[in-house]
Parts: C-alpha cells; structure tokens; sequence
C-alpha cells in the first residue's frame, strides 16, 4: 500500500464510524521516545522516520506536527505521502488541539488508540474538546490495514548483578514503598521501560539504542509484580527476581491486574509515563495520586558504583573517539569519506572498546549544511561526502556495560570562513559557561539554560533545542527529571545527576556547530549564603581550537578550556599508543 492509499483506508474506516479526526501520537503503551517496531506508526502511516512528532488526519486534511529539529527532514519525507508539514513552535506541544477545535464543530468525534496516549494528554484533549462540545473516542485504524506488522520483541533480556549497580532489587523496592508510603498509595503501576530497568536491574534488547524490556509492574507494601514474557529469562534469573521479593507473571496479564485493584484502595500513576487506556481501567472507588515515578527521581541520582563505572566508560569512549578524529584528519582529502562511511569508522573504534554494547542512539554524521538540520540522520539517498573544507558535526554515543556516554564535537576541516570560525567560537563560549558554572543548591534546569546561551544572546543568536538532558547508567541516553531548557520545570539539580551540555548554532544552508559534554554535579563549596554545587567534566575526549578566536573568550573560559584540554591528554595518553599520544598532545596544546 502507498501511504496515499493507507490514508484513504483510515479515512474510509472514520467515515464508517462518523469519526471526523484521527490523532496518530509517536507512542507505545509505556509511553516511549524510541519505540518498539511494532509501534512505529508514523513511519508507517507517513513515512516520517523522526523521533518526535503526532499525525492529525481529518476528511480533507493531513498533517504531521513536529518542530524545528525535523522541519527539512519531514518535507522531504513526506513528499507525496498526502501529508502536509505543520510547522510546531514549541517542542512537544501539542499544538494540534487547537487547531482541530477550531476545525471541528461542536458535536464532532475526535479518534486515537489511548493505548498511545499518556494519562497526562489523555486527560488534556479530553478536557480541551469536551469544553468545545468535541467528544473523544478510542480507536485503532492502523492494524486492520497494517500488513505483516513486526511482531512485539522477543530478544532475551538479562539481569545485572548488585554489584555491578550499586544497589539491590530489595533495596530499591524497598525505597519505593517508602515513597508511596509518604503520597499514602497502596498500589503504584510502572510503565515506563527505564523505570523498569533501573528498579529490577534488567536490561535487554527489545527497543533500538535503549537497553530495556517491554514490561510494566504494579507495587504494593506486599507485594511487586513484574509483568514480562517470562521466555525472555532464565530459570536462574526468574529465581532471583523471586528472592528478591518479585513475582512474574505474563506481560499481557497487566490489564487485569488493574482492573483488580481493590474498592476503595488508592493507586500512584505517573500521567507522563503511564497510557490512557491502563489509567482508564482503574476501579472507580479506587483513588488516584498522579505525580512523578518516585523511581525517576531516584534514578536520576547516581550511586558511587555507578559514577566510578561511568567514569571508565568514558574514557573507553574518548580512547575511541581519539582514534577517530585522529583517523580523519590523517584520512580527509586523501580517500574518499562519507557521512555514512565516517559513522561507520567510528562505530569500529567504540566496538574495540572492552564492554561496548552498541551505539547509545543513531550517530548524526553532518557535514556542512546537513550539520544545521539537529537531528539530521544521513541515509544512503542523503549522504554527502566529507571534503577538507567546512565544518563537520559529529554526535554520538556508546552504551556500555558500565554506563552510557553521548558525546558532539564538530570538526574544523579546513578552509574555514570568518562566520564559521565566530560561531564556533561562541558555541565554545555557552558550553564553557554550562559546564563551569556555579550554582547554589536548589538551582533548576532552566536557569543553567539561560547561563549557557548568554555568550549567545550577546550577539542575537539562539537555538531551538534544549541545552541538555540527564543520561542514564547503561540505560537511556535521554532521561529525567532534570533538563536544562528555557521550560521553568520546577527540578532542582542535585548531586549526582548526569546532565549533557549541548549548545548550539544552525545557519540553514550553510553549517551546524553543537559542542557536547556530560556533566555530574558535585559539591563545591558550604558557606553563610548557601551550599554551592559544581560540575564534574565526565566527558573525556579533545575540543578542537583551531578555529578559535581567542579574542572571544574571557580569560575564565581560556583557562577553562586549557585546563581541559589537559586532563583529557593526562586521562587517555596512558591508554594510547605512542604516535596516538603524540598526536592527542597536539591536538590539547594549550592557546
């Protein structure tokens, strides 16, 4: 089928059922950013292949909601599809409601599958279309037409030790509990696949770049329920789930097991990471508490196991994209090297790296104009060739048995013009600032935003994205609660969390600059004003300074950027062979 024709099918079933709009969200019953294949509905519907948007489909209009991170990647994909690009203003606003209710008249059925909705978005076009008259209605139009559809993953999963964690099943339930105990639930449900993995210390293959099982669990004071295909463990592994106080039961029987809570009983539902369709199914004496996972907040914050492996991990990682820049400078101009092909070198030397799992999400391998496109993914039709000339953007990151890195450098090739060299030169600028700032305890995300992009602003310069997101341990590259972006989310940074540093600059049609650290906070010093945090540099790996102009920086952000450049030679020399180390002393010379 066309998608032109899978549109007249979703079409032909709205008019059977006087359906008048269908929402598509990218979603899966955990409430997912990157997604099982059986889930990936917009791929399918419209061919659009990024990781945020929402498909909007009425009689005589389509439309795909996305913002400006995929605006040059959706009007290319969606060339005849029967698809339009509405340009979004806000990332992740849903910006279609209104759109629809000003389409809509009053009496009109709007359609989707709320097994894809979250509690959080169920509950607002619910609101938002019952004050206009709109009702709301669940539907699935996609698997009557959906031929051959990728069945639900059934890739093993396995159990890290205690040890290698830092912290047992037991313990970790046992802080849970503690958490419910306080919001006075009986019964919590977890649905979202990192939660999921952080509290039973399970990881597995079944979503892309995330080492994460498809499963839910449902927790009372008694009892913890974890709801999975048991072909996915072994005996051994079902036996110390069980003495760890777990009982497993089919991924399937979760539904019923929520139908079944007890009258007059109280439920914890997290209305971001749980879908419409389970918060519909709870009894209707039973009271909902609707707040953040107590697990994602405990996650956030890393144990010393986990920040002493995750400093390994990253140093494995620098080793491997040492190697790589070094690679491609002794390599451009002399054989021919792709976007796709540099990708790929670089994949080698992480998969040389002891304890490489795979990559952490899709490398962006941009070169010149591609690099302006944030999220730009270079495919066989798109890919260009790197030439010794420009700016090249490389973003990446590696999940290893013992942590997760997600690292962007973008690389002078040559040749480069006064703007390139001005814009790389404030880019530096805002990420210096983000990583070496302090800050009193109780800062939030939102004002280390507006630090990093100040350098920025000085000149009228701006970017779409967020400055940066907190990254797992051998887990999802993007997780919360902690973000740093212009949004006022009331998250306080605190000890431990491992936050990315990513400014940046995009020139559509002529170069993108992003230069990225991972960061762990760290006391810094406790006086009569308040206690003061600080962030530990994670990332190890060399920031180029052929292009920068010195006369930019203050001297802060020289010494700042010297004294890095330094202990990265210091951490990885010892990990280089001699004429790898002779080249990293050059390329860390202090300016």
């Amino acid at each position: 089928m066309t998608y032109q024709e899978k549109l007249n099918e979703i079409r032909n079933q709205m008019k059977a059922d006087n359906v008048q709009a269908y929402i598509i969200p990218s979603a899966d019953p955990h409430i997912s950013e990157y997604l099982p294949h059986h889930y990936k509905c917009i791929p399918f519907t419209s061919g659009f292949k990024g990781s945020a948007g929402t498909l909007v489909i009425t009689h005589d209009h389509a439309g795909l909601w996305t913002d400006f991170r995929y605006f040059e990647q959706a009007a290319d994909e969606l060339k005849d599809s029967g698809f339009e690009l509405m340009k979004q203003k806000v990332q992740h606003a849903p910006e279609y409601i209104q759109w629809l209710i000003e389409k809509l008249g009053k009496g009109a059925t709007v359609a989707a599958d709320d097994k894809l909705l979250s509690v959080l978005l169920g509950d607002l076009l619910t609101q938002q279309f019952s004050a206009k008259g709109i009702s709301l209605t669940s539907k699935d139009y996609l698997s009557p037409i959906w031929e051959n559809r990728p069945a639900l993953p059934t890739e093993k999963a396995f159990l890290i030790e205690d040890k290698h964690i830092g912290q047992s099943v037991k313990s970790k339930l046992e802080q849970v509990r503690a958490a419910l105990q306080k919001q006075g639930a009986a019964y919590h449900l977890v649905s979202s696949l990192d939660d999921m993995a952080w509290l039973f210390n399970i990881r597995g293959k079944d979503v892309s770049y995330n080492p994460v099982v498809l499963s839910f669990a449902l927790i009372n004071q008694d009892q913890a329920t974890l709801f999975v295909d048991r072909n996915k463990l072994t005996t051994e592994e079902k036996e110390t789930l069980l003495k760890s106080g777990v009982e497993i039961l089919p991924y399937e029987q979760v539904a019923q097991a929520i139908s079944n809570i007890p009258e007059n009983s109280s439920i914890f539902i997290d209305p971001k990471r749980n879908c419409f369709a389970f918060y519909k199914l709870v009894p209707a004496s039973v009271r909902i508490i609707k707040d953040t996972n107590p697990s994602t907040n405990l996650k956030a914050v890393k144990n010393e196991t986990e920040l002493s492996n995750t400093r390994t991990a990253m140093l494995k990682d620098g080793v491997a994209i040492t190697r790589f820049l070094k690679w491609l400078s002794e390599h451009i101009g002399k054989i021919t090297i792709t976007e796709l092909s540099a990708a790929a070198e670089l994949r080698k030397f992480r998969e040389q790296q002891e304890g490489f799992v795979g990559d952490s999400f899709t490398t962006i391998s941009a070169y010149k104009a591609h690099g302006a496109l944030p999220h730009y993914g270079a495919s066989e039709e798109s890919n260009v060739e790197v030439k010794a000339e420009g700016l090249f953007l490389v973003d990446s990151g590696g999940q290893y048995f013992y942590g997760t890195t997600d690292i962007t450098r973008t690389i002078p090739m040559g040749n480069n013009t006064e703007e390139e060299s001005t814009d790389y030169t404030l880019v530096l600028k805002g990420m210096i600032d983000g990583c070496k700032v302090r800050f009193p305890k109780g800062t939030c995300g939102y004002q280390i935003d507006a630090i990093t992009r100040k350098p920025l602003w000085d000149y009228a310069i701006n970017y779409g994205h967020g400055t940066g997101h907190g990254v797992g341990y051998f887990l999802n590259v993007h997780e919360g609660p902690q973000t740093f972006n212009p949004t006022a989310t009331p998250v306080a940074i605190e000890l431990g969390m491992i936050t990315s540093v990513e400014p940046g600059v995009y020139r559509p049609g002529k170069h993108g600059i992003r230069i990225e650290n991972l960061v762990n906070t760290i006391q810094d010093i406790s006086n009569e004003f308040n206690e003061f945090y600080a962030f530990e540099a994670l990332t190890i790996a060399p920031i180029n300074t052929k292009i920068v102009k010195k006369e930019l920086l203050e001297q802060s952000q020289i010494d700042w950027l010297n004294s890095y450049n330094a202990l990265t030679f210091e951490k990885l020399s010892p990990m280089l062979n001699a004429e790898e180390a002779e080249w990293l002393k050059a390329e860390t010379k202090a300016i």
